[in-house]
């Protein structure tokens, strides 16, 4: 990111929180419901801890390291490209920024 704008920065830094917030409330909504089976007793704690920890080691511990990076233009460009980011929601300088990304990212999912 060193040949950019402090805007285009920001703004990227900007989208990959919000890409990082709704990928892990999508990834916490089986944990939410097991707390929920847990709470009417149709779930054990032994159990709702293995679920927990399982979400910490797989879903969690992966979006931590998409996200925690200074190299963000891969992350936001896969998460326009997922739906994760809508198109009309990122600023047109970061659209353009990782435009680049994003038809890498296309590419790939066209050839899936």
């Amino acid at each position: 990111m060193a040949d950019i704008s402090k805007r285009v920065k920001r703004l990227l830094r900007d989208c990959a929180a919000a890409a990082h917030e709704e990928e892990l409330r999508r990834a916490l909504l089986p944990i939410a419901e097991a707390f929920k089976r847990w709470e009417e007793g149709g779930l054990g704690s032994g159990e709702l801890s293995e679920l927990i920890h399982r979400f910490h080691q797989g879903p969690a511990r992966d979006l931590y390291l998409r996200y925690n990076t200074n190299h963000l233009e891969a992350a936001v460009a896969y998460a326009i490209v997922t739906g994760v980011l809508g198109r009309e929601a990122v600023p047109a300088e970061v659209l353009d920024h990782v435009a680049g990304m994003i038809q890498f990212y296309e590419g790939e999912q066209a050839r899936s």
